[in-house]
C-alpha cells in the first residue's frame, strides 16, 4: 500500500458523505460487511493504516492495537466503546474517540416506539392479522398495558435515559431512576423524576424497567435470575444499551414462565446471535441494533468520528477534539 496521505480503515460500509470527507485527508479502505469483526483479519490488515474507524462489533483488542504501529487514532461508530481496549490504547499512545450525544433523540424516540409496541402487543396483534385470523373487533383482543400513571424505572440516567424520560413524561408516567451519580436537581425537577440510590429497589417498583447504563464489571449480567424475581409479573423490560447486561437465559426462562410480562431486546450478547430460548419466548420484541437506525443520525454518528479522525492526523490539540476518550 502506497500513498504519502495516511491510510484509513473503515471497517464496514458507512454513509458516502463520511468517506467522501476522510478521503481529502487520506486514502481510504472500506471493508466488506463482517470483515473486521475477526480480530485475526484485523491483525493481519491494521499494521497499514494510520487511523481506524470501526464498529462496535469490531474488536480493537491489545492484540490488534500492539500490530497498529502507524496507527494514531481509533474512532468509534457508537457513543459505547468497550470493543477498544482504552487501556492498550493509552499504552501504545494511540488516541480513542466516540460519539457522544448525536444519536440521543433517534434512541429516545426508539426506547419510546419499543414500549408502545411491546406494551400493546403489535407485533403479536399484526401477525394474527397475517395469519388471516383476523374476524373482526374483540372485546378482549390483545389487551395491553396503558401508560399513563405507570412507573417507568431507568437504570442509567445519562443523555438517552434522559431522553427517553422525556418522551415517557409526555405519556403521563412516573420516572424513577438509578445512575452511578445522582442528576443534577434542575434536571430532576424537569423530568420531575425520583432517584434510587439501590437498583434492586427501583426494579421493584418499576412496571417498565429500561436499561440505558454502559457496559461496564459492575453492569455485566446486571439483570439476572435475581433481579427478574423482584419485578411485577405485570412488567416489562426494555434494553437498548448493552447485551451482557442482561443473563439472556435467565430472561428467557422468566419470559417462559410468565413471569413478567414482556420484553424488547435490540442488542444481545453475542451478536449477531440471539440466545435461542429467547427466540421462542413469548410477548419478545427482538430487533437487529437499530436503535440510531435513521439517515441523520447514523451519518452525523459517522461526521463525528470522522473528525476526530481529521483531527488527530493533522495534529490538532486533544482540547479541540471534544469526542477524545483517551487522550
Amino acid at each position: 500500500m502506497s500513498s504519502s496521505k495516511p491510510h484509513i480503515l473503515i471497517t464496514e460500509p458507512i454513509p458516502e458523505r463520511v468517506i467522501s470527507f476522510l478521503q481529502e485527508v487520506g486514502q481510504v479502505t472500506v471493508g466488506e460487511k463482517g470483515t473486521y469483526q475477526s480480530e485475526e483479519n484485523l491483525i493481519k490488515d491494521i499494521p497499514d493504516y494510520h487511523a481506524l474507524l470501526c464498529m462496535l462489533s469490531t474488536p480493537v483488542s491489545e492484540n490488534v492495537l500492539s500490530q497498529g504501529k502507524k496507527l494514531k487514532v481509533v474512532a468509534n461508530f457508537a457513543v459505547g466503546y468497550d470493543n477498544i481496549d482504552v487501556k492498550a490504547a493509552q499504552k501504545h499512545n494511540i488516541k480513542v474517540a466516540n460519539t457522544p450525544d448525536v444519536l440521543t433523540e433517534a434512541c429516545g424516540d426508539y426506547a419510546m416506539g419499543l414500549l408502545l409496541a411491546l406494551s400493546r402487543k403489535l407485533k403479536e396483534a399484526e401477525q394474527y392479522l397475517r395469519d388471516g385470523k383476523f374476524n373482526g373487533w374483540e372485546p378482549l383482543g390483545f389487551l395491553g398495558m396503558e401508560l399513563r400513571g405507570r412507573t417507568l424505572g431507568i437504570i442509567g440516567m445519562g443523555r438517552i435515559g434522559q431522553a427517553f424520560a422525556r418522551r415517557a413524561r409526555a405519556f403521563g408516567m412516573k420516572i424513577i431512576y438509578h445512575n452511578r451519580s445522582r442528576i443534577a436537581p434542575e434536571i430532576e425537577q424537569k423530568l420531575d423524576a425520583t432517584y434510587f440510590p439501590n437498583y434492586k429497589e427501583l426494579t421493584a417498583k418499576s412496571d417498565v424497567l429500561s436499561l440505558n447504563c454502559p457496559l461496564t464489571k459492575e453492569t455485566y449480567h446486571l439483570v439476572d435470575e435475581a433481579l427478574l424475581k423482584l419485578m411485577s409479573e405485570h412488567a416489562l423490560l426494555i434494553n437498548i444499551s448493552r447485551g451482557a447486561v442482561i443473563d439472556e437465559e435467565a430472561l428467557a426462562n422468566a419470559l417462559h414462565r410468565n413471569l413478567i410480562a414482556g420484553a424488547a431486546l435490540d442488542v444481545f450478547e453475542e451478536e449477531p446471535d440471539v440466545h435461542p430460548k429467547l427466540l421462542s419466548a413469548p410477548n419478545t420484541l427482538l430487533l437487529p441494533h437499530i436503535a440510531s437506525a435513521t439517515h441523520k443520525t447514523r451519518e452525523a454518528i459517522g461526521m463525528l468520528a470522522a473528525k476526530a479522525i481529521t483531527s488527530v492526523l493533522k495534529g490538532r490539540h486533544d482540547t479541540e477534539i471534544p469526542n477524545l476518550i483517551s487522550p
